[in-house]
């Protein structure tokens, strides 16, 4: 019954009425929809979850902002050429160790933004785990419409001049739904001076 209205959920946000759009943009719109999808699978299955039992349990599928279009931006990608390791503020006492492999630059409704990416510098990573930039983030809806501790965009090695940020794959750190786990905290630096409607809302108010 929990799988058939998270699929119920997926086809409804798909809307044959939606405005035309590129190529382009399309798919990243269908690639958001199908995360969002898949982010409601691994919640509700008892070996994927984050949630606490009970809270897995009464799961109904995660509250998302629209999928929108104006939060899929070209951004202008600087790579850092003198990365230096640093230890990541987390929601514990761990401190793991990353690098800021460089910074992307782009515009929400004309105002201007940027972000930081940062790379894992874990040992045990696996090779696959290697390949993945992490972009935690806070924007006006922090700590109102989405989670206080922020919110995370990945994104996979290699990457070009130009890249396209999909903020409505934001994703909320597991810290948002259990103390159970530690989370990085975004740095100061990746504060978006724009409200950012996209991806998941918060959990719990």
């Amino acid at each position: 019954m929990r799988y058939f209205f998270l699929i119920s959920l997926f086809v409804l946000s798909c809307s044959p009425n939606e405005k035309k759009h590129s190529p382009e943009i399309q798919t990243q719109l269908e690639e958001a929809r199908k995360a969002q999808f898949e982010l409601n699978l691994e919640f509700a299955g008892a070996k994927t979850s984050p949630l606490d039992s009970l809270d897995r349990v009464s799961f109904k599928g995660l509250d998302f902002f629209p999928v929108d279009a104006k939060y899929i931006v070209k951004a202008r990608f600087e790579k850092n050429e003198y990365p230096v390791p640093f230890a990541m503020q987390t929601s514990t006492d761990r401190k793991p160790i990353y690098q800021k492999y460089g910074t992307f630059y782009f515009d929400i409704e004309g105002t201007p933004c940027k972000l930081a990416c940062y790379q894992s510098l874990n040992p045990n990573a696996s090779e696959e785990e290697k390949q993945y930039l992490s972009v935690p983030f806070t924007d006006k809806t922090t700590g109102k419409e989405s989670y206080g501790g922020g919110r995370y965009l990945d994104l996979k090695l290699p990457l070009a001049d130009t890249v396209i940020l999909n903020f409505n794959k934001a994703y909320n750190p597991y810290c948002a739904y259990s103390h159970r786990w530690s989370c990085i905290i975004p740095p100061e630096e990746n504060s978006l001076p724009v409200a950012v409607k996209a991806g998941v809302k918060k959990y719990h108010d």
